[in-house]
């Protein structure tokens, strides 16, 4: 066998594992698409399992399987190995005596190791957005004594086993968008827990669903304590009273149908439905091109089209885009892991080109600003973050400034250009005025980029388009007065507000196909294995 210290067959050892060998480091960070290219040639190097010292390591490139060497990290407290294509992981695993925070977030794990019973000092284990069909039932015993978290939203798990009650430190529990029928009432046995999240089940007890979706975390438990058990039998006036609340405060902020009846036969009707057309069934669809020069800045873009989104009743372009603003902060983690933007499709004319061109000779119309330089544009935003930070007393640096470090150093932005060669997207800052959505957008062109991975583009995308969903449908059940003017401030008189039923609040994303100069294709987004959300609420059709 290979000697661990040897260099793979590949590329001889890696530069940051040397480093951090000779330094002693205690953490060590490798993520990105020039790894996933080093890896892709040579595989991982075995030096890093090799680092007497290291406590945390967060590791992200494209990676299917990890070696058993991963066990000899003795020191390791915190193993963050989120968005790579992992199938499996090695049982060694289970030896990291140390490890206190797991993160195997957005990856293809279809099982887990029982091992992970044996990793006395977790405390947080995220596994959310895998398909993961169980959760080991090793996990639910008196051995993980410090088990806070336990995320694992987004999979295919259907059931949890009632053994969960053994967990004497669990406060968080999340298995949203799952396949579970039923919630063991065991559950309101444990002694600690004080958030949990079910939503997007399909549960065999419909008032239990209800109040999954509706109420908060101790209305639940009183439920499944007071004999609910799955049954809807012997609620306890407590749980009654909270739900009645809670219907109250419902009732407060929309009108209701008069008849429960009626909603819940609305609510079969109104499932989600988000259909998938193919690129032979809209050839009008715009092609996107990627220059080689755009590999070394910002390598990956993922596009759809999206028609069916209303955005002219109400405050719906206001959600739509408070919502877009979420998702960069929580799922793009603050816009560093990726980037999304929206244009209006009338007003991009394809095909376009994603590139990265020298930030001198860059133009673009940032949103609310005027035409200005890619690189005069970044010197007065980090301007306007100093001041922020000054007045701030440095207390926190702001969204934009964070977006600013994502460039830093480069000599050529990423762009995106539409066929009169103007700038419509400079992510990951800003996308331009000129093609920005309004309320009378009927089609929408969605982008998303990232320097991380082809895979987190598609996650974001899938994000988005659920969210969009269900945006698209509040909208529809909450008759909202429109008005087709942009500007606010435009005197009532000027504007028709007119009640105009939309049909239904389907939506449907045209597939838009990424190619490489000579034509070949990079990727097609939605393919059958994108958009392939769990969430109770939407269907796909393609």
């Amino acid at each position: 066998g290979m000697e661990l210290g040897e260099p793979g067959p590949g590329l001889g050892p890696w530069p940051e594992v040397r480093l951090a060998l000779a330094e002693g480091r205690r953490e060590l960070v490798l993520r990105g698409g020039r790894l996933e290219e080093r890896v892709r040639q040579g595989g991982l190097d075995p030096g890093l399992f090799a680092l007497p010292l290291l406590q945390h390591l967060e590791l992200g490139a494209g990676l299917a399987s990890l070696p058993p060497e991963l066990g000899l990290l003795q020191r390791l407290r915190s193993l963050d190995l989120s968005a790579n294509r992992l199938t499996d992981l090695p049982s060694s695993l289970g030896l990291l005596q140390q490890l206190s925070g797991l993160n195997l977030s957005h990856n293809l794990l279809a099982a887990l190791p029982a091992q992970l019973g044996s990793l006395a000092a977790l405390t947080h284990l995220n596994v959310s957005a895998n398909r993961l069909a169980s959760l080991p039932l090793e996990i639910f015993q008196p051995g993980l004594p410090l088990l806070t978290s336990i995320i694992a939203a987004a999979n295919l798990i259907s059931q949890l086993p009632t053994t969960v009650s053994q967990l004497p430190a669990l406060r968080t529990l999340d298995l949203s968008d799952n396949q579970l029928s039923e919630i063991p009432y065991e559950l309101a046995d444990c002694p600690k827990l004080k958030e949990i999240n079910f939503k997007g089940n399909s549960l065999k007890d419909k008032r239990l669903e209800k109040m999954v979706n509706g109420c908060q975390t101790k209305s639940i438990l009183d439920y499944l304590k007071s004999g609910g058990r799955g049954k809807g039998k012997g609620k306890t006036d407590s749980a009654e009273k909270a739900e009645n609340r809670e219907k109250a405060r419902k009732k407060k902020k929309v009108l209701k149908k008069d008849d429960d009846e009626e909603s819940d036969e609305m609510e079969e009707l109104n499932k989600l439905v988000v259909r998938v057309l193919h690129v032979s069934e809209s050839p009008s669809s715009v092609l996107v091109k990627v220059t080689p020069t755009i590999k070394d800045v910002r390598p990956y873009i993922v596009c759809c089209i999206v028609e069916g989104m209303n955005l002219r009743p109400g405050n719906a372009l206001k959600r739509f885009l408070v919502a877009q603003t979420k998702l960069h902060d929580d799922d793009c983690q603050k816009r560093t892991l990726a980037t999304i933007a929206t244009h209006d499709l009338h007003l991009v004319k394809g095909p376009l080109l994603y590139d990265a061109r020298p930030s001198h000779s860059l133009k673009i119309t940032p949103l609310g600003r005027k035409e200005i330089k890619a690189a005069d544009l970044v010197r007065q935003l980090q301007m306007e973050a100093d001041e922020q930070r000054k007045q701030k007393k440095r207390q926190n640096i702001s969204g934009l400034h964070k977006y600013l470090q994502l460039l830093n150093g480069k000599e050529n932005f990423p762009c995106l250009v539409d066929a009169e060669d103007h700038a419509i997207s400079f992510p990951p800052i800003t996308n331009s005025d000129k093609t920005k959505i309004r309320k009378s957008t009927s089609q929408l062109f969605l982008e998303v980029t990232s320097s991380t991975s082809l895979q987190v583009c598609k996650n974001v995308m899938d994000c988005l388009i659920v969210r969009m969903a269900e945006l698209n449908k509040f909208t529809f059940e909450n008759q909202e007065p429109e008005s087709v003017s942009d500007d606010e401030t435009e005197e009532a008189g000027a504007v028709d507000l007119t009640l105009v039923k939309m049909a239904s609040p389907e939506l449907i994303v045209k597939q838009v196909r990424v190619v490489d100069v000579e034509g070949n294709l990079k990727v097609v987004y939605p393919a059958k294995t994108d958009l392939n959300v769990d969430a109770h609420n939407v269907t796909v059709i393609r």
